[in-house]
């Protein structure tokens, strides 16, 4: 496996033992194959002991090509094979000053935080692909480090690598990296009214401006109002990435 500038991903958080694996509990991968199942989203299980896969879905996202068994097998080593070496630099940073924030939060809520980010795959026809990564912790050790992590990956509904967030389980915190930095900034989960959530809602299911206004008796310019409304609170550009935000966020 490569040690290099990108060393990072590998020393961060790796763990110089397993701790005693009566603490995972029971049949825990096979409620992560069921979730698998039913969910197109790429899912997968790290263990921080020897930064390997212990799990891989069959889902094709983040495979590359590859088969599950393929990735499964390369464990850290997948990414240096087929991450973008700029996406790699922005993998180490992330890492590095997730971690760092990590170590800060009290032992007994570190599994009430998740953390969302974008980079670019290549795939075995050397074609760059822009996806969401979301990762949240399984199991600790007894000393509080990460043990496993649940990692689901989506197509990402920006345009560019980054776009890294941290969430709370059941709060309106949320923390921003800055790029190029390893600092974060806090911030109140926004609020957005009903009929914000609920033009969403309606974006979701498909409708356009028009059939909305009609399914909620508005003319088509106050739903476009109550789109720049949205696009504000979120600080987002158009429909596609308010409803990446409000997906990610728990907002709808």
């Amino acid at each position: 496996m490569k040690n290099n500038s990108h060393s990072g991903l590998l020393t961060k958080n790796k763990l110089d033992e397993s701790p005693e694996s009566s603490q995972q509990g029971q049949h825990y991968i096979e409620v992560v194959k069921a979730f698998a199942r039913l969910t197109y989203e790429s899912v997968y299980v790290i263990d921080y002991t020897d930064m390997s896969f212990e799990y891989v879905s069959d889902n094709p996202l983040f495979l590359c090509g590859l088969s599950a068994e393929e990735v499964l097998g390369l464990g850290y080593e997948f990414y240096f094979r087929h991450v973008p070496e700029n996406d790699l630099t922005l993998l180490t940073q992330i890492n590095e000053a997730g971690f760092d924030f990590y170590a800060n939060i009290p032992f007994a809520e570190r599994k009430d935080y998740s953390i969302t980010y974008d980079f670019h795959l290549v795939n075995k026809e050397g074609k760059h692909i822009l996806v969401n990564h979301k990762l949240t912790p399984l199991f600790l050790s007894p000393e509080g480090k990460m043990w496993k992590a649940m990692c689901i990956v989506s197509l990402s509904h920006h345009q560019s690598a980054g776009n890294t967030r941290i969430y709370k389980q059941n709060s309106g915190e949320t923390w921003e990296l800055h790029p190029g930095a390893k600092t974060w900034r806090k911030s109140e989960k926004p609020v957005l009214t009903e009929r914000e959530v609920e033009v969403l809602r309606l974006h979701a299911q498909g409708l356009n401006i028009n059939q909305i206004a009609e399914r909620i008796f508005v003319a088509p310019d106050t739903v476009k109002y109550y789109r720049r409304r949205i696009f504000e609170r979120l600080e987002v550009s158009n429909i596609v990435e308010a409803l990446a935000y409000a997906v990610n966020a728990k907002l709808i």
